[in-house]
């Protein structure tokens, strides 16, 4: 097995890891959250500061009054082995404080950089790390001191708001909760004691800490409290004797202050039976082994985690896509495939499994069949226009028997009027096609990354649609024509063997009427003639515009969208298909960072497999 020790190390420098790529937030629970730390929680003036102290052994926190811990402070403790004593920072790299006056200054200066010279707070924390052979391997969290009123110069909502920083550490079932309470002040109403029963009310992660033990009243002690009969916590509680006043202004030592606690604890009658248990340096060793036991019991859930997240973080590279190749034969190959996603999110659309190819239908089922209902049959063969055309057809000599000229060139005339029906078929499905490329583009996950390509593409695809769209109207203009040039003979042989009806009055035959009611009722027929033929046609090419119009565009699209744009892809230089593959800036930091968090997690893995299971 391995040593507990590796395993606190191997956690601090996990958690320095996830800081650096900011994977400390969000929703659920992240790599460093789930890493067990140990949260410092108090009221303002409990001895907090104090108590961080004693335990590093230095005197390195700003002081002063009100709110001076204003952003959480990240303290990663490294006993070494070979003497040397020094502070690093994670946002100053590779500088060692060797003063820890300077580290105090330091902590002061980032504070103000994030919330200014206010006394407003923040949760972005100060990670600072440790290194002195008089520590224990521990990592703790200083928290802002719970407060109950705000001081001038901060908004009212300060005291919610420094709560709900704290609750986000000590919520977290991996968080140990260091409560701190001062032995002044009574234990029902200690700020941290409080909150640690409302988030660990069996009282499992928390330990308790009492501060100021010599400066009670005389008379008065905290046995009760430190024996765990005034509040009973799973683990002990333990008392500390911090640094008075008068030795912080004279700059004792942290080393004799130490020394100066054990000798308290050994000779005072109220608590020498308990001293093997009290001070801060029994406080260290007990965290640190507490620490190190929840590290190993969670290992397992660690793991399961880490596993978890490096699956999705896969998923979500292999969705947003992977860094492409330089060589030219990767990126045509990448090229093509990015094609044949959008080709296949197109004929989606077109085919049913994505919504926009019924609008298709609803052209040839809606809007064509209503333009060919408004056409002005009526007008072409009113009584009037059809004189005229029957007598500028016969010229200086009449029709003999019946008006085969007149009839020819009425029914060119009303055939004409389906040309623009025809065509407005063939430009209303064009404009869906285009649409449905432009869905197709923004519904292909693969292209969001490829904004040069996907213009490119979109390009190319309306440039074909162009092209099916002139062979379109060609085709169903050719079908206008084709019923022009040569008449169904048939259909006027059956109407020359029916029956004449009397077109003037419906319900009385008109026998030997008058030369003008015979020619009228006369040419009353060869309109209704016409228009029954017009008729005939007008189903046909109901059925058969539609047929030219997919025939020419829709198959088309679906069989050759992106053929020539195949063609001209081939041909290009490297360099011309590169800037093809240019990705979005914003997609490429994503990806980078996703690629970081993915090498981080499996760095842990691989750390934590190699020293745990030793």
């Amino acid at each position: 097995m391995a040593t507990m020790t590796s395993l606190i190390g191997l956690i601090n420098k996990i958690q320095r890891a996830c800081t650096v790529l900011g994977d400390h937030g969000g929703e659920g629970l992240s790599l460093w959250e789930a890493l067990p730390s140990v949260a410092v929680v108090g009221g303002q003036s409990s001895g907090k500061s104090s108590v961080l102290e004693s335990v590093v052994g230095r005197d390195f926190l700003p002081r002063g009054s009100g709110i001076v811990t204003r952003r959480p402070l990240v303290l990663q403790l490294h006993k070494t082995e070979d003497g040397q004593e020094y502070a690093e920072f994670l946002h100053i790299p590779r500088r060692r404080f060797t003063d820890f006056a300077a580290v105090r200054k330091e902590i002061a200066d980032e504070t103000d950089r994030i919330t200014g010279k206010t006394k407003q707070i923040s949760n972005i924390p100060i990670q600072l790390s440790i290194y002195s052979p008089n520590v224990v391997n521990l990592t703790l969290i200083d928290l802002p001191g719970l407060t109950k009123v705000a001081v001038e110069g901060q908004d009212e909502s300060i005291v919610e708001d420094i709560e709900n920083m704290v609750r986000t550490y000590v919520e977290k079932p991996n968080c140990i909760i260091l409560a701190i309470s001062p032995a002044n002040q009574d234990i029902a109403t200690s700020d941290a004691i409080k909150l640690a029963k409302e988030v660990d009310p069996a009282g499992e992660r928390t330990f308790g800490v009492v501060t100021k033990l010599d400066l009670m009243d005389k008379g008065t002690n905290a046995v009760d409290v430190l024996e765990g009969r005034s509040y009973r916590l799973q683990h002990p509680w333990v008392g500390i004797v911090n640094r008075s006043q008068a030795d912080i202004n004279k700059n004792v030592d942290m080393i004799v202050a130490r020394k100066k606690e054990r000798e308290y604890f050994e000779t005072s009658p109220e608590y020498g039976h308990l001293a093997h248990k009290m001070g801060s340096e029994y406080l260290a060793k007990l965290l640190s082994q507490h620490l190190e036991l929840v590290i190993r019991q969670k290992i397992p859930s660690i793991i399961a985690l880490i596993n978890k997240t490096i699956d999705e973080l896969n998923a979500e590279l292999d969705r947003i896509g992977r860094p492409i190749a330089v060589d030219s034969g990767a990126q045509l190959y990448t090229i093509l495939e990015m094609c044949r996603a959008f080709d296949k999110v197109f004929k989606e659309h077109l085919d049913g499994g994505r919504p926009g190819g019924d609008k298709i239908y609803g052209v040839f089922d809606h809007q064509l069949p209503a333009a060919l209902k408004k056409l002005p049959f009526d007008r072409h063969l009113a009584l009037k226009n059809v004189q005229k055309v029957v007598m500028e057809a016969d010229g200086y000599q009449p029709h003999l028997i019946a008006p085969e000229q007149g009839y020819r060139r009425l029914i060119d005339g009303s055939i004409s009027y389906f040309k623009g029906p025809a065509e407005a078929s063939v430009d209303a499905v064009h404009f869906v096609l285009k649409e449905l490329v432009r869905k197709s583009i923004v519904a292909t996950e693969e292209l969001k990354r490829f904004p040069t390509l996907s213009n490119d593409i979109a390009a190319a695809a309306n440039e074909s649609l162009e092209k099916f769209r002139e062979e379109s109207r060609k085709t169903v203009l050719r079908l206008v024509d084709m019923e022009s040039s040569y008449l169904t003979v048939e259909f006027f042989r059956k109407i020359h063997l029916e029956p004449e009806k009397n077109l003037n009055a419906p319900n009385a035959p008109n026998r030997g009427g008058s030369t003008i009611d015979n020619t009228d009722n006369h040419l009353r027929k060869i309109g209704s003639n016409v228009n029954a033929y017009i008729g005939m046609v007008c189903e046909t090419l109901k059925n058969s515009i539609p047929k030219a119009v997919v025939y020419c565009q829709v198959r088309e699209a679906k069989r050759s969208l992106l053929n020539r744009f195949y063609i001209q892809v081939g041909r290009k230089e490297k360099e011309k298909l590169g800037a093809m593959l240019d990705e979005d800036p914003a997609l490429m930091e994503k990806r980078g960072q996703l690629a970081k968090r993915l090498e981080l997690y499996k760095q842990a893995r691989d750390d934590i497999d190699s020293v745990a299971w030793k």
